[in-house]
């Protein structure tokens, strides 16, 4: 049997819901998985949560596996798809470590911003974002302030991408246009 032969009754088995081929995958990439992993510095996932979560989508998605793809290449494409989104999701989250380490001593008594700005500003841009309408701005707040991805946005409101990102782009030329400098 050769090499794409055996790669096609892998797939088969695999889209049957073969537990035992997972495993052997399991044992036979693991190590491989795990230097790929290590290439990243997380703050709170390590390289084997990347590893348990590729072979967590590879079995959940097992029907969207191609048999003409040679399976290792889907299995690395998978990782690398997982371990690019959790760097997306960690720089979106901002990290207020800096603000911890910081004493009363080390600030001065003059204020950074001035908060009533801040808090004019935030008021108008909620005004004019009343304006919008309701699922145009239930999506870009969704996107924009709470930060969820067009893939989250889709399962909540099961809208395609497209239209999504019209939405959004939508609100952006309103507010722009709206909001008073």
């Amino acid at each position: 049997m050769n090499e794409t032969e055996k790669n096609k009754e892998l797939i088969a088995k695999l889209k049957a819901g073969d537990k035992a081929v997972l495993k052997d995958l399991y044992v036979l990439y693991y190590s491989k998985l795990i230097g790929i992993g290590k290439k990243f510095n997380f703050d709170f996932l390590s390289p084997e949560d990347f590893v348990h979560e590729t072979f967590l989508k590879l079995y959940h998605k097992r029907e969207l596996l191609k048999e003409d793809v040679l399976l290792d290449k889907q299995l690395f494409v998978i990782c690398k798809n997982i371990i690019l989104n959790h760097i997306k999701k960690e720089k979106k989250n901002i990290s207020f470590d800096t603000f911890d380490n910081l004493s009363s001593e080390n600030i001065d008594s003059e204020p950074l911003v001035d908060e009533t700005k801040v808090e004019e500003d935030k008021q108008q841009l909620y005004a004019v974002l009343n304006q919008l309408p309701e699922q145009q701005k239930q999506i870009f707040k969704l996107h924009k302030i709470e930060g969820y991805s067009y893939k989250e946005i889709k399962t909540i409101t099961s809208l395609s991408p497209k239209t999504i990102a019209n939405h959004i782009y939508l609100a952006n030329k309103f507010l722009k246009k709206n909001i008073k400098k």
